[in-house]
This record gives structure tokens, sequence and C-alpha cells, in this order.
């Protein structure tokens, strides 16, 4: 691919990815990304068009129930035309806004199907304040893979 990526999210993936962080405020929550890469190779287009929240507690690390509804996500949407393509994030700590160790391993594991994975970084401050309309500018931080040499890591998109 010649040009830059670029990303899209769509209203009712990021409508349900924001209702699940702000249902379980107290607890760490996450879920899967549908999609589908668009666009031509000047232009690519990463389309985030659905959301699948998964879990809300301390089960967010379990490798088998992970496992399996990857499996039955994928079954489900790949008859529609969308592949997982990214992952979401919220910390369990307002104050926390790292992605942590969780987040990536579940990241590295899509970007090995999907090489463009997105992984999205709720921000619990600014959903705090959406309730109270203080704030309206987005919530999330992407993130994407980035390899140099034979080092990769996660980082933030400005």
């Amino acid at each position: 691919m010649g040009g830059e990526l670029r990303y899209e999210i769509g209203h009712n993936a990021y409508i349900k990815l924001v209702l699940h962080a702000l249902k379980h405020k107290t607890s760490a929550v996450n879920g899967v990304l549908l999609g589908r890469l668009s666009g031509s190779d000047a232009t690519p287009v990463v389309e985030l068009a659905e959301s699948v929240p998964l879990f809300h507690s301390h089960h967010i690390g379990l490798l088998p129930p992970l496992e399996i509804a990857l499996i039955q996500i994928e079954e489900y949407y790949s008859d529609q035309g969308l592949n997982i393509v990214g992952y979401f994030h919220a910390n369990e700590r307002c104050d926390d806004i790292e992605l942590g160790k969780v987040a990536k391993h579940i990241g590295d594991h899509i970007h090995q199907c999907f090489p463009q994975a997105a992984l999205l970084l709720l921000d619990n401050k600014k959903l705090e304040a959406l309730p109270k309309g203080k704030d309206r500018g987005p919530v999330v931080q992407l993130y994407t893979r980035y390899i140099l040499e034979l080092e990769a890591s996660w980082i933030r998109w400005k």
C-alpha cells in the first residue's frame, strides 16, 4: 500500500463502545472492532463499521472465553462482509490512560490476522464528562502497530 492509511469509525460502532464503558464505569471493559479495508492503494481506509462489547471485569484477560468469543464473532460477521480489524479497551481506574499488557497482547493477536489493526483506548475522564455535557470531543485514542527493524510496539496517533 502506497498511501497513508486512514481509520474511520461508524456511529453505531462508536456509540456501542462508549455505552459499554459508561454502563460499567468501575470496571475495565473491552470488545472487538469489525470492519473492512477499503479505498485504493493510494488512499487505503480501515472502516470500523461495528463494535462488539465483550467483557467488563477481571475476565478481560482470560484466554479461553476470549478465544471462543472471537471465533463466534468472526463466524457471525463474516457473512456480512466484516472481519475483526481491531480492539477497544477502557481501563478500570479513571486516571489510567496507558495501554496495558492485556490490551497490547490482544492487539498483537488481531494484528497477526489483520496487519492494519486498530486499538482504541477509551479515556475515562472524557467518558465521565459526557453525561454532564462538558466535553463533546472524541473519548478514544487510536493506537496502531508500528514496526521498526526488529522492534515492534503500539503507538498512539496524534
